[in-house]
């Protein structure tokens, strides 16, 4: 699945900087202005699913997500923690 690949390519990027990319650059800049961006790309996603055509909203997920997958790295979650999560979450709606 490509976010697995995306993740892993973020990974890498954490684990072996290199000058010249993005993702480096925002491990090298920190959680919170990685946090930030987080904040920024939800912020464009609200704006496009009110305003713009589904193009638009498909890309600004893809930031965000991107974005998300960042911060995940940067606070060692992997996207199996996040996986459990929502398996959990049915699971208690299945049985309450």
């Amino acid at each position: 699945m490509v976010l697995h690949e995306l993740f892993d390519v973020i990974l890498d990027r954490k684990l072996n900087p290199y000058e010249g990319s993005y993702t480096c650059s925002l491990f090298t800049k920190g959680l919170p202005f990685i946090a930030q961006k987080v904040g920024e790309e939800s912020a464009e996603v609200i704006v496009a699913a009110l305003a713009q055509e589904k193009e638009c909203l498909v890309d600004e997920i893809a930031d965000l997500t991107y974005h998300i997958l960042v911060l995940m790295a940067a606070k060692d979650i992997l996207p199996e923690d996040v996986s459990n999560s929502l398996k959990k979450r049915r699971e208690a709606k299945k049985n309450p």
